[in-house]
Parts: C-alpha cells; sequence; structure tokens
C-alpha cells in the first residue's frame, strides 16, 4: 500500500435527513399507540373510581371487618364481610397450594428438558386449551367428577378444585415465558463449572425469572379469586363464618357480591352499599396480596454484585 493511498483522507458517511414519509409514520404510530393506552387505562382508572367512592362508606367501618353477615335480613343495617374474606382466602390459598407447585413444574419441564418431546407437544395443546376453558365449564367438570361420580359434598374445596383448573395454565404460561427469557450464558456458565441442570436450574435459572413468575401467579390468583360460577354451582353462599372446607356453604367476596344483587341492590342503599363495599374489599385484598408477593420476589431475588 502506498504512502499516498495512507495519506488519502477518508470521506464521512453522508447522513440523508429524514424524509417527510417517515416522520408522518412516526407520529402516526405515536398518536395510535397513545390513544390504545388511553383507551386501556381510562376505563380502568373510571372502575376504580366508581368502586372507591361508592364502597369507602362501609369499609371504614370497624365492624365491616371484624363481624359476619350471620342472622342480618337484607334491609338491615349492620353486618360485616369477615365471613366472605375467610372462605376467598381459604379457597384461594388451598387453589394456590395444588396450582402454583404444578404450574412451575410444567413450565420447568417444557422450557427445560421436554420443549421437542411427544410429551412437551401435548403438554404444549393442552396447556392451550385450558387457557380458554370458561369458568362455568369448569365448574360443571367438578361437579360431574367430584360430587356426581365421586359423591363427595360441594363444599369449598371442590371450588378450589374448578379454579385449579383456570390457574393452573395461567402459571405454566408466564413461568415457561420467564424462564425463556433467561440468557442461556448462565446455564452453559454453571455447566462449565460442573454444576448439575437440576442445580442449575433450582439456584440460578429459578432465581433470575423468580419476579416475572410471582407476577404471573398473582395474576392468575387475582383471576381466580374473583370467579363467581364455581361458587354458584360448588358450594353456595353463607352468611356466616364457615372454616370447613369440605362440607357446607361457605361465604365468599364474589358470592356476597351476587348475593347482595339477589337481594336488591340498585334499588335498596342498604344491599347496595355492602356490595359496592365487598366489591372493594376484594379489590385491596387482591393489592395485599400482590404487594406481599412483590416484595417476597424482591427479597429472595438474585443480589446485584
Amino acid at each position: 500500500m502506498t504512502t499516498a493511498a495512507l495519506d488519502a483522507p477518508v470521506k464521512p458517511e453522508t447522513f440523508h435527513p429524514v424524509s417527510l414519509r417517515r416522520k408522518l409514520t412516526n407520529h402516526v404510530a405515536t398518536v395510535l399507540v397513545t390513544m390504545a393506552v388511553l383507551v386501556a387505562v381510562v376505563p380502568l382508572i373510571w372502575v376504580l373510581f366508581s368502586v372507591v367512592t361508592k364502597g369507602i362508606g362501609v369499609v371504614l367501618d370497624s365492624t365491616w371487618w371484624t363481624h359476619s353477615q350471620a342472622g342480618m335480613t337484607a334491609f338491615a343495617a349492620g353486618g360485616g364481610v369477615y365471613h366472605a374474606i375467610v372462605g376467598t382466602l381459604l379457597q384461594g390459598l388451598v387453589c394456590a397450594a395444588i396450582s402454583i407447585p404444578v404450574g412451575i413444574f410444567v413450565g420447568i419441564y417444557l422450557v427445560e428438558y421436554g420443549g421437542g418431546t411427544r410429551l412437551g407437544k401435548v403438554t404444549t395443546f393442552m396447556v392451550d386449551i385450558l387457557t380458554g376453558v370458561p369458568s362455568i365449564v369448569a365448574a360443571l367438570f367438578i361437579y360431574a367428577l367430584w360430587v356426581a361420580t365421586l359423591g363427595f359434598d360441594r363444599s369449598g374445596l371442590a371450588v378450589s378444585l374448578s379454579l385449579v383448573l383456570l390457574m393452573v395454565p395461567v402459571i405454566v404460561r408466564s413461568t415457561e415465558e420467564m424462564l425463556r427469557i433467561v440468557p442461556m450464558d448462565l446455564r452453559e456458565a454453571a455447566y462449565a463449572l460442573g454444576v448439575p441442570k437440576w442445580k442449575t436450574i433450582l439456584r440460578i435459572v429459578i432465581p433470575t425469572a423468580l419476579s416475572g413468575i410471582v407476577t404471573g401467579i398473582m395474576l392468575a390468583l387475582a383471576r381466580v379469586m374473583g370467579e363467581t360460577a364455581p361458587l354458584l354451582v360448588l358450594v353456595g353462599y353463607a352468611q356466616a363464618i364457615n372454616f370447613d372446607m369440605f362440607s357446607g356453604f361457605q361465604g365468599s367476596l364474589p358470592g356476597m357480591m351476587y348475593d347482595q344483587v339477589s337481594a336488591g341492590a340498585g334499588a335498596n342503599p342498604i344491599p347496595t352499599d355492602r356490595m359496592w363495599g365487598a366489591a372493594l374489599t376484594l379489590i385491596l385484598l387482591i393489592a395485599v396480596l400482590n404487594v406481599g408477593a412483590r416484595l417476597l420476589a424482591k427479597l429472595f431475588a438474585p443480589k446485584k454484585v
């Protein structure tokens, strides 16, 4: 190479101005995305505002949290939501105790072990089917199997079993997606150090994806805690407290809302206030569970060096 060639000035790259068409396309896309966000956010804010303003009156009363509706008539003021909170928590906890391990293990299997196998494909297909199953179909299936075939009583446990069918596919999908975004380099680095695959998954992969997995679990739990159809088919509503998950009617927050609608909510202020109060209580309960789960996920998440 000659000296003249080395000393030749390098021509800077030519930057062409952005065309009017691209600018217009960018502005149109920005406007459409902003409108889509507003369409999604405005109804959410309006619903929250309506529930808070209409239900805050009864929720601020201390007896609302410490008393049940036992012995209360539809148009008699008083009573509380304690029985419904107990029923909702018991049904949700039993459902979560079954769904969370099953959903996480299935998600781990699909990502780490059986993605291309025949069993993995069948499992993925069945999860896709369960994702679109309506709650009333899940309730009728459990009724046909648990009550009509096996002869067990209608109970809170039967409700939890039907909610499992709705919760598991959501957990599987969220776990699967969170595990897929964990960099493969982390796995390969652990394998290079001689760490077994099961320990790599347990100590590296899951902690890295824990925050997203917890978010998916809480979204699934929030979905099932607000279901009404399994309650109507499998347990019924009781105004008194029932801690027995194996027999008897059991109160719940969605069941209380439905009961107050049947009692004349909208026409009489007393059941109307109870209905809105139960709705606000359910929102607050789900919010507390979400915050608690996020704090636990952050506590056990891998620390940044």
